[in-house]
This record gives C-alpha cells, structure tokens and sequence, in this order.
C-alpha cells in the first residue's frame, strides 16, 4: 500500500468515524473503485476516433482502457450490433487514488466558471457520476492532437448505501462540492 492510498484510508477513516458514530473501524465505507466512460457517437462512422479516444483516456489514466460494444442495432443511428462505440476503465488501489489528487488538484481548477461539485449528483446508493464537459482539462493531453472536443463520465463507487456517507467520502477526501442554501 503505497504513501496516498494510506493518507486517504486514515482521513476518511478519522472524519466519517466523528460524522457517523461508528464503533470500529470496519464499520466506515470506503471508495472502491473510479470508473471512467466515454461514449463516441462518431465512432459508427468512423473507428479512429474510437483509437484516438482511447489513447486519450490512457493518457489521463494511466491505464488502457477497454471498448464497449452495442448490443443491438438501431437504425435510426446507424448503429449495427457489437460496434465498437465507446471505452471505459476502471481503477482501483494506487491508480484510482493518483486519478483522484489529479482531478482534484489539476483538472477541476482548470475548468471554465468551476464553482464546485453538484450535490445532486448521487444515484441514491452512494455513488457519485460527475460529467467532464472537455478532455482537455487534462495536462496529458495536448490540444494540438485532439481530434474532437469529448466529454466523459467519471463514476466514483463506494460501498456505501447511503448518499450523505458517500459524500462525507468524497469531501474527506477533498472535493470542492456547491453549498446548498
């Protein structure tokens, strides 16, 4: 276990220990895994952007990501089963945690008019979705070598049931979300 997967435990350990009134330390939810997807809707006409999408997504991750298929056709998009429409990848342990300090130290402050995080955002299990407009928040990728402008979805997932303990994770951890009036 490497420096940061330690500091962030401990942290959000401590904090959802004093919030939440746990007994133990077994008791206290964690963030399991980060899941990236991005869905290329040009990817029909042309599999290159599918390519370039996934060294993007490699490139801010560190990891490869895998393609995901259609599963069945509609026409009306001109989609055919099994094509090759997007990618995702999911990170865990060390890789998951590097993502989170470089989200949150480099890219959000990088975003146009950023007031914080959407509190709203949480799927009522305890996972929280937030939508990344542009991939070019991200110091990896060059602005030269995009082909098109893409957004994606990064899901954080916690073993959590309960949306006010997964956002006491993710504000432990350090994510700047909109105060509700």
């Amino acid at each position: 276990m490497n420096i940061l997967t330690k500091k962030y435990k401990q942290i959000i350990q401590t904090k959802l220990m004093q919030n939440f009134n746990y007994k133990t330390v077994m008791q206290v939810p964690t963030l399991d895994k980060v899941v990236i997807n991005a869905g290329v809707g040009d990817g029909a006409s042309n599999s290159k952007f599918v390519e370039s999408m996934i060294n993007e997504i490699q490139l801010i991750t560190g990891q490869k990501p895998i393609k995901t298929k259609s599963k069945k056709a509609i026409a009306t998009f001109k989609l055919r089963q099994n094509q090759e429409i997007g990618v995702k990848v999911t990170l865990r342990k060390e890789k998951m945690w590097n993502f989170i300090e470089k989200l949150k130290n480099v890219a959000l402050p990088r975003v146009r008019d950023f007031k914080g995080l959407n509190p709203k955002s949480f799927d009522g299990r305890g996972n929280y979705t937030l939508g990344i407009k542009e991939q070019n928040i991200f110091t990896e990728i060059n602005y030269d070598d995009i082909k098109k402008i893409r957004g994606f979805d990064i899901t954080f997932v916690t073993s959590s049931q309960k949306d006010s303990e997964a956002m006491a994770i993710l504000s432990a951890i350090g994510f700047p979300f909109i105060k509700k009036k």
